[in-house]
């Protein structure tokens, strides 16, 4: 059988089959962990260009972080997901390396221009992004928490950029939650998330915490975080009653997820779909609730968008995949 040869960078069908290994329907976790940084700035305002072009910076941070973490890890994800280009062949790891460089230096240029503090955060976060796969791979106890912090670092950036100022460091004190709460949820994601791949991993010599110790130790350690996330956000959070509904609906969706795990009698990765996108549903509302505390103009918006989360994730390719 010949050897699948890559689609070229300057061909149209590149970018659809870019977009896909994106994972558009998780956009929205780095948009949503950017919006909460900048809604705890008093400067912020969501009506202007520049908040927009932040926003948007924000949103598509993940897709190129996410192509460009794939690259170092294509042994584990030809068994785990075969359906991505990368897996196939469709894709060259150079091309996906090349332009997902591209676009993480223009999100972080914008996010630089809007607050040179940010070149630390960003410089950070992509050295982060380059190193993750070590880690997941050699150290069980490292993987969500080293991913965590890389986009924790987005709330962050997101205060900055929001400052008004191209110079501003001043912090809001409440900024030290959100990142606890956006640190939490986001380890709980990548945790439960490693169990739709147990076999690959155990296959490509990753030593993640479900290969270690197994399913039900690793669903065990997800409820202990999903506790800590409540803690954080209940105690600190709601300022509004739009934030006490999202945060319950964040805590609904996840004790869902994490009995779903404990109770299903068939613990294989094909039944691992739902507790994750439970994690992520918890991720997008917890957030939901933090920006609808500070700004009660966003509440829409964050319906709306946590609605068009649902949608997208709906039609993503492959239904155990998220």
């Amino acid at each position: 059988m010949n050897a699948q040869i890559p689609v070229s960078i300057y061909s149209p069908g590149f970018w659809k089959y870019y977009l896909v290994q994106m994972r558009p329907y998780l956009f929205f976790v780095s948009g949503i962990a950017g919006l909460s940084g900048l809604a705890l700035n008093p400067h912020f305002k969501m009506n202007t260009v520049s908040s927009l072009f932040i926003f948007l910076a924000f949103f598509f941070s993940y897709g190129f972080g996410q192509a460009l973490t794939d690259c170092f890890q294509t042994d584990t994800d030809k068994i785990s997901a075969p359906y991505r280009p990368l897996s196939k062949g469709i894709l060259s790891i150079k091309n996906v390396k090349y332009v997902s460089i591209i676009g993480l230096i223009l999100v972080t240029s914008i996010l630089i221009f809007n607050n040179m503090y940010n070149m630390l955060f960003c410089t950070l976060s992509i050295i982060g992004l380059w190193s993750y796969s070590y880690f997941k791979r050699n150290y069980w106890f490292a993987g969500p928490f080293y991913n965590a912090w890389i986009v924790a670092l987005l709330v962050i950036m997101g205060y900055l950029a929001g400052s008004g100022t191209p110079i501003s460091l001043q912090m809001n004190p409440d900024i030290l939650i959100v990142l606890s709460i956006t640190f939490f949820s986001y380890a709980n994601f990548v945790l439960i998330g490693y169990l739709k791949d147990i076999t690959a991993d155990k296959q490509t010599g990753y030593k993640t915490f479900p290969v270690v110790f197994g399913w039900n130790k690793t669903i065990w350690i997800g409820d202990i975080i999903l506790l800590v996330c409540a803690f954080f956000y209940f105690q600190y959070f709601p300022y509004s009653l739009s934030g006490a509904i999202f945060g319950v609906m964040a805590l609904v969706f996840g004790i869902s997820g994490q009995l779903y795990a404990h109770l299903t009698r068939t613990k294989s990765e094909e039944n691992g779909a739902f507790s994750i996108l439970c994690t992520v549903r918890s991720f997008l509302l917890w957030h939901a609730g933090i920006i609808s505390s500070f700004h009660n103009s966003l509440i829409i918006f964050c319906i709306v968008f946590y609605l068009l989360f649902e949608i997208i994730v709906y039609f993503r390719p492959m239904n155990a995949q998220i």
